[in-house]
């Protein structure tokens, strides 16, 4: 008899912005809104605030349920901007989606004072690639609005002591430690691999094949392969050329249990995860 390949994943409600986000019951879209000059695929397409509006109402439009804005690129070998020209990039834009969309909304930042002034102009989630471990400040603003933080995993280089997967799971198991123990509710952590971030494209790779794992941690947990150069170096393309192999990685996670897939093409993913949640859950 063959094995049946149902989702078994316990379901969580979460209220944010107002609405009751439930994962487990299906795969939600966050779409990428890069408002820079420099990020590694899109940079400076949507660096004028209409553009980014428009471009965020499109997303929405193809499925997106999230908008993710970003002010400065992290892609290797970044430059570092200022707090004050990050915060001058993405609170317009934020102030604007509120005004004109329903979207929720996360601001991807590692800064605390970024990321309370993007709180204060109407952000609902906090998106942190150091995953509390980089500011100190961070969870204190966190803690302060009670907002869900996305809690990436990463770090400077790419060895490990041991294995790859077991450092992850020290590493989010800090982060968990870091929330609790300063007034962040466990239900407002997503947990995410990182990938890209302090890896090598094997170690990608590897990752993919386990993501598994993070489940057991007990948060729901983000998926962000889009475009990412694991993908081009499999399928030797630049960056705008990955579509195809970023659905192949968003059925992948659905798969293993990933509660959210952050997005450049987002119709098409979107519609692939519609078609894997069908069968799966």
């Amino acid at each position: 008899m063959s094995e049946n390949i149902k989702l078994k994943v316990e379901k969580l409600t979460v209220n944010i912005g107002g609405k009751n986000i439930v994962f487990g019951n299906k795969t939600y879209i966050m779409g990428i809104l890069n408002v820079t000059p420099d990020s590694f695929s899109d940079g400076g397409d949507f660096s004028r605030i209409d553009a980014a509006v428009d471009h965020a109402k499109k997303m929405m439009d193809q499925g997106a349920d999230f908008i993710d804005v970003g002010g400065e690129s992290t892609r290797p070998g970044y430059t570092v901007i200022s707090v004050e020209e990050e915060i001058a990039r993405v609170v317009p834009v934020i102030e604007r989606l509120r005004k004109e969309t329903d979207a929720l909304i996360s601001i991807d930042t590692y800064k605390s004072k970024v990321a309370e002034a993007a709180i204060e102009s109407g952000a609902h989630v906090i998106n942190d690639i150091w995953g509390l471990q980089r500011d100190p400040e961070m969870i204190q603003v966190a803690a302060k609005y009670q907002v869900p933080v996305i809690v990436m995993h990463n770090q400077d280089g790419t060895e490990y002591e041991g294995e790859i997967i077991h450092s992850m799971k020290k590493f989010f198991e800090n982060s968990i430690k870091i929330a609790l123990e300063n007034g962040l509710r466990k239900e407002n952590l997503i947990l995410d691999p990182g990938i890209g971030f302090g890896k090598t494209s094997e170690q990608n790779i590897e990752i993919m094949s386990q993501l598994g794992f993070i489940r057991e941690l007990g948060c729901p947990v983000l998926l962000g392969t889009s475009r990412k150069s694991m993908i081009g170096k499999i399928l030797d393309v630049p960056p705008k050329e990955r579509t195809d192999g970023t659905v192949s990685t968003t059925v992948l996670g659905i798969v293993q249990g990933m509660d959210i897939v952050r997005v450049h093409d987002v119709k098409e993913n979107s519609h692939a995860a519609r078609v894997a949640d069908a069968i799966l859950r």
